[in-house]
């Protein structure tokens, strides 16, 4: 799925294209997303002026004269900025036209994302309790070195919680986890704060990478302009069981851990 670095290349690529922009109307094609669009939400940002388009892990909020919109792409969803009057594709199921004759297309094969409108969008329960940004000033080794005292969960399902961190999805963990040679079944709580400095250095450098290369495909994300991103030809581990290592030539072994997938140099990562 779009992780915070494809939602971060896809909110520089429509910031400009968007900021200014009065809605003339959305429709709604098929309200059934994740969670069902409300259907007063065409009538409450008509007329509205878009003020500024912003990131809260991986949702765009895109601030208008009053109140916002929360838009999700889910595991599959991409925005399509257009300028034409082409017909809507399969699987578009929202629409915001501007006055200018432009549209913004949500398109969305599996129905995974969302929009919500909201008053006061930094108080909306999908975003209240989302722990700091990885990228921001509160996302410290003091943090997490606090945060993880006494947890006996794996380090890597704790920096991929979103109450702790936002947007370190599965593939940046595998890979922050490498950079920082800490294998990602240790216990969170087992970890000297040495070594979570490394941590978050590790994880903000893999992230700052992948937005500078316009994040990762791995099926089918593409940006605001269509075009897809191709971090993954950096990747060290993820993806790469029984391949060997670049650092030292051991195969990359594979684990589920929390369900997902996880992948590390048994030899680099301690």
């Amino acid at each position: 799925m779009p992780e915070l670095p494809e939602v971060e290349t896809t909110k520089r690529g429509l910031e400009p294209l968007l900021v200014g922009q009065t809605i003339a109307a959305v429709k709604i094609r098929d309200p059934r997303l994740r969670w069902p669009v409300e259907t007063t939400l065409p009538a409450r940002v008509e007329t509205q002026r878009i003020r500024s388009l912003d990131r809260r892990g991986k949702y765009l909020i895109v601030s208008l004269d009053d109140g916002a919109m929360l838009i999700h792409l889910g595991m599959s969803g991409r925005l399509r900025y257009v300028t034409d009057e082409s017909p809507p594709a399969n699987h578009d199921h929202f629409e915001i036209a501007f006055s200018s004759g432009s549209k913004l297309r949500f398109n969305d094969p599996r129905r995974f994302g969302s929009l919500h409108f909201s008053d006061m969008p930094e108080s909306h329960w999908l975003l209240k309790n989302l722990g700091p940004e990885p990228l921001g000033d509160g996302f410290t080794a003091d943090y997490l070195y606090g945060i993880s005292r006494g947890r006996r969960v794996a380090v890597k399902q704790l920096i991929m919680n979103g109450n702790i961190v936002v947007g370190v999805g599965n593939i940046y963990a595998s890979e922050a986890l490498f950079r920082a040679g800490i294998r990602p079944t240790r216990p969170a709580g087992r970890i000297a704060k040495h070594r979570y400095i490394g941590l978050v250095d590790s994880v903000r450098s893999v992230l700052e990478e992948a937005i500078r290369a316009g994040g990762t495909t791995l099926r089918d994300f593409r940006d605001g302009d269509g075009q897809a991103g191709y971090f993954q030809q950096e990747l060290s581990v993820y993806g790469r069981a029984g391949e060997s290592c670049d650092r030292c030539s051991e195969p990359i072994r594979q684990k589920t851990i929390g369900q997902r997938a996880t992948y590390y140099c048994v030899a680099c990562q301690r």
